[in-house]
């Protein structure tokens, strides 16, 4: 299969509190991404996904002490200077986080926003980045785009913010995008031509896309792997295709059961009980989905889990063994 293009191993994220105490936000996470895949984190806020995309694009708090490692074709990210990381943002790894409004600089044209970016990634002569920059806008598909580069992200429905911001982390031409609930924010219309858009320019220039969402109805559109996360662990990984048809996981199995279409009509909507525990009062031993899992067992509650793999599908958790009796 080759060398994976990002390769993240026991990636672990913890934040000193101001009392001296250490929150642990993600915890030995481990997956890759191959050439042109997209690869989906999917699981609750509070989980740790943008976490983990922040640690790939070395924007976590002082507070923040990490572990692990996280390569970009073969080179540990985590072990470069600022100065060397910083040639990476935007050149090689692009990002598109949640809300477009708070992304874009609402003071500057959508324009010269752009102009800009590429001007910093190819050092371009002003008219060359401005024709760059327009082409980018119409490739996204940014409506009458020579008549809106001109406006300010206010002027923009948050559709065509979404657009903008998409041709902002294309325009490095970067090897990885990063998607961070890119389409949260945007009516059901408006995500499902996000994602189409994703997808078709995937396609076309051969990205490696990770996408993290809390929606397995995205999953479904975009992904080709899944990762699931809980309380800062993957739970569950594989093909999109076979979660689907096979979750084994308890967590995996309800994000699933309470998509629309996938219960027999007028039947009760599935849910779990309370919600994620906060990162300070996790259980200290066993698993941390144990309280609120629906099959747990005493071994559930009092020792970690272990791995399963079945070939590209791997679960966490004692449901498959023969210590769950």
């Amino acid at each position: 299969m080759g060398t994976p293009l990002l390769d993240i191993h026991r990636l672990s994220v913890t934040y000193r509190t101001a009392a001296g105490r250490d929150i642990p936000a993600v915890v030995a996470c481990t997956f890759h991404l191959r050439q042109g895949e997209v690869y989906a984190l999917v699981g609750e806020s509070g989980c740790g996904k943008t976490t983990v995309v922040r640690a790939i694009l070395r924007l976590l708090p002082r507070t923040a002490h990490v572990r692990g490692s996280i390569r970009f074709r073969g080179i540990d990210l985590l072990r470069l200077s600022e100065s060397e990381m910083h040639r990476y943002r935007g050149r090689h790894i692009g990002v598109v986080f949640q809300e477009p409004g708070t992304a874009l600089n609402p003071v500057v044209s959508i324009g010269t926003q752009l102009v800009e970016t590429l001007q910093v990634h190819f050092h371009l002569q002003r008219d060359a980045a401005v024709q760059r920059a327009l082409a980018w806008l119409e490739r996204v598909a940014l409506p009458d785009a020579r008549h809106r580069f001109r406006a300010y992200p206010h002027e923009l429905s948050g559709g065509m913010q979404q657009r903008v911001l998409l041709a902002l982390a294309l325009a490095g031409e970067p090897d990885i995008l990063l998607a961070d609930e890119p389409t949260t924010a945007l009516d059901v219309t408006v995500q499902a031509q996000i994602l189409e858009l994703v997808r078709t320019l995937q396609r076309e220039l051969g990205l490696t896309v990770l996408w993290i969402t809390h929606d397995f109805g995205v999953v479904a559109e975009i992904a080709d792997r899944v990762g699931v996360m809980y309380a800062g662990r993957i739970v569950e990984e594989g093909p999109v295709a076979r979660i689907f048809a096979a979750p084994r996981h308890p967590y995996t199995q309800w994000l699933i059961a309470t998509l629309p279409g996938r219960r027999p009509p007028r039947t009760r909507f599935q849910t779990i009980a309370d919600t994620v525990s906060p990162l300070t009062d996790l259980p200290s031993r066993g698993c941390p989905f144990a309280p609120r899992c629906p099959e747990a067992r005493p071994i559930c509650r009092n020792a970690a889990p272990p791995t399963i793999a079945d070939g590209p599908h791997t679960v966490v958790c004692w449901i498959d063994t023969p210590e769950y009796g």
